[in-house]
């Protein structure tokens, strides 16, 4: 027969052990007595030192398994990023508000129960399916860098931030979505994207798709703008005045017009096909990329040139460019620093009209056209697309440029 003492100690064994969490992983349990909440290392952490913890930062410490988290009842903040986890069960921390477990090896995560969650990351992972149905609190929504092939949102309508780049979708719907203020949704496989829904859209980040068209015709606060190798034609942002910042690059632009957005600051448009291009109405821009194109006219007389960088080689019919002040450009924008092409000059006015506008320049006397020279004062026919020199029946000479497209 045990005695009465011997079955008191093991109660009192018993009662102890049930007041432990288990903690397998030594890096997680050397974290938490590096923290205060123990002091052996010996799978086993105090219950009553972490259950009323509200935050807890275990980041970067080679964690392979965080059973044990499940007992941080109290838990609103878990950041667990750039560790070596293949899953996390975050079933029972039902008030967790931020989730921050980007940079692992998880192949899935569960967080139909936390339904708190405002902030969620789970970036650099390998995840192949992700369902946020059940977090409608959400405002932040970071998976960028997985193997995702849909993502659902819609159920997510307080959302303000979506990153869902590098992954593998084929569609988004982001229709429900009207608070959304900043997207990046780069290098998927999207060939359609609409915004008439997000007005308050400001960042957009779609770059490296397979898209033929934007339109941004309802997004009105957008800032900045990024949409670069794609397959464009078209690209209209006359809406969008408080754009700060164009990369357009390497899609099938013909045509571009900034005039209404003067608050430019960098436009990079470079590597399409563009004829003409005028920024004389971009008084703070200070970055200009339009290399790679054919530009038949490029006026960047926007009173700031002093200020800009401007790399505009590989235009092969450009000849003259439009500037604040032709000596300081021809000084300071060169062949050697990679700006023009040789042979390109630099005018206060190069009798090209930028604008788009086709035909020759309107006649403003009764003088009629007797010959038409090119550029080099030889005798030739009306040619679209070259600059000319017409000579007049009263003497005079002007030059002038009929744009085809």
């Amino acid at each position: 027969m045990k005695s009465p003492l011997l079955i008191f100690a093991l109660l009192l064994s018993t009662s102890l052990m049930s007041q432990l969490t288990y903690v397998p992983d030594d890096n997680f349990e050397q974290k938490l007595i590096n923290l205060g909440y123990d002091d052996v290392l010996d799978d086993y952490v105090i219950t009553a030192n972490i259950n009323t913890v509200e935050e807890l930062d275990v980041n970067d410490e080679n964690i392979s398994d965080l059973t044990g988290i499940e007992d941080f009842g109290a838990l609103t903040s878990l950041f667990c990023y750039d560790n070596q986890l293949s899953s996390i069960d975050v079933s029972n921390n039902t008030f967790l508000t931020y989730l921050y477990c980007h940079q692992n090896l998880l192949t899935s995560v569960d967080i139909s129960n936390n339904s708190y969650l405002t902030g969620f990351n789970c970036s650099e992972n390998l995840l192949t399916n992700l369902d946020v149905s059940n977090n409608i609190f959400l405002e932040g929504i970071a998976c960028y860098q997985n193997l995702l092939t849909t993502i659902d949102v819609s159920n997510n309508s307080y959302l303000t931030l979506l990153n869902c780049g590098s992954n593998q979708l084929t569609s988004l719907d982001l229709s429900n979505n009207t608070f959304l203020n900043y997207l990046i949704c780069s290098d998927n496989l999207l060939v359609n994207l609409d915004f008439s829904n997000n007005i308050n859209l400001e960042t957009l980040y779609c770059g490296i798709n397979y898209l033929n068209s934007l339109d941004l015709s309802a997004n009105i606060n957008l800032a900045t703008l990024d949409c670069y190798n794609n397959y464009l034609t078209s690209l209209d942002v006359s809406n969008c005045v408080d754009l700060y910042y164009i990369a357009c690059a390497i899609n099938d632009l013909t045509t571009l017009d900034v005039s209404n957005n003067t608050e430019l600051i960098a436009l990079y448009c470079f590597t399409n096909q563009i004829t003409s291009l005028d920024v004389s109405n971009n008084v703070s821009m200070t970055g200009l990329s339009c290399y790679d194109n054919e530009l038949i006219c490029l006026n960047v007389k926007n009173g700031n040139n002093i200020n800009m960088i401007m790399q505009a080689p590989y235009n092969l019919d450009l000849s003259c460019i439009e500037v604040d002040d032709p000596a300081w450009a021809t000084t300071n924008w060169t062949v050697a620093d990679y700006n023009i092409d040789a042979g390109v000059t630099f005018s206060a006015d190069c009798n090209v009209d930028c604008s788009g506008a086709s035909g020759v320049n309107e006649l403003t006397t009764s003088k009629n056209v007797i010959q038409i020279l090119d550029m080099m004062g030889r005798e030739t026919l009306f040619k679209t697309n070259t600059p000319l020199i017409y000579v007049y029946d009263d003497g005079s000479t002007e030059k002038v440029f009929s744009v085809e497209y």
